[in-house]
């Protein structure tokens, strides 16, 4: 049997730097892969092909024997996973298709860990406050998400549970100018952990917030990609792979 097609879907972005970042991570799990199941990408907002046509093209959205698993390049699983990509994979069955959808990456002691790493290569000192910066939603689900995230960041700098500061650049309190604000009454060096995918408006609002700091996205143009990010696409999609085989 052939195995499902690997669609990689993520938010989009009007940045070229953003879209390269994006598409070599495209790229390394393809390589990853090594044959062993097609990979294409996709996008729920800003650019194209967006997943219905992706689901068209690869025939997977009606009887074909063809089918897809749709992995979310996403940190955490907002309104996007749970309404936009499940209504997609939901026609798409509806329709005869054989479509499943994965997990969002986050949260995720792996990407826990290149965001550490991040703060390692931009110097973090021991009472520096660390403030990290996620896009933000109004899906509850997502800031849950978020906050896990910075728990696990926490733990793996050494610092107590309450140790990270967590920020929103939209849609969620409390904001990133706002909270790094705050964090420099205290004195100390703000630094500024973005929780981003890749370069873009988000990145570019979180370097204007005002830390003294602030860390490049997960990825980044023209760098390889972490392989802990590899590592987490593959993960879920052989997860949501083998759920499929199991239904």
């Amino acid at each position: 049997m052939t195995a499902p097609t690997l669609l990689a879907v993520s938010h989009g972005t009007s940045s070229a730097e953003g879209a390269d970042a994006v598409a070599g991570l495209v790229e390394a799990v393809a390589a990853r892969l090594d044959g062993r199941a097609a990979v294409a990408a996709g996008f729920v907002d800003v650019q194209q092909p967006d997943v219905p046509a992706c689901l068209g093209s690869l025939g997977v959205d009606r009887p074909t024997g063809a089918s897809a698993a749709l992995v979310p390049l996403l940190l955490s699983a907002g309104y996007h996973v749970h309404v936009d990509l499940a209504d997609d994979v939901a026609a798409a069955r509806d329709a005869g298709g054989d479509v499943t959808l994965a997990g969002a990456l986050g949260p995720d002691e792996r990407l826990v860990e290149v965001l550490a790493r991040r703060l390692e290569e931009a110097g973090l000192r021991p009472d520096d406050v660390v403030v990290l910066a996620a896009a933000g939603s109004s899906d509850r689900r997502a800031l849950v998400d978020c906050e896990a995230t910075a728990a696990g960041l926490a733990t793996r700098l050494g610092r107590p549970r309450d140790g990270v500061v967590l920020a929103y650049l939209s849609a969620a309190e409390p904001r990133l100018p706002d909270a790094v604000a705050e964090a420099r009454s205290s004195g100390h060096r703000v630094v500024v952990a973005s929780y981003l995918l890749a370069p873009g408006y988000f990145a570019d609002l979180a370097v204007a917030a005002g830390g003294d700091v602030t860390t490049p996205p997960m990825l980044v143009a023209g760098e390889a990609p972490a392989p802990e990010l590899v590592d987490v696409v593959v993960e879920r999609y052989a997860v949501a792979v083998e759920a499929r085989v199991g239904a």
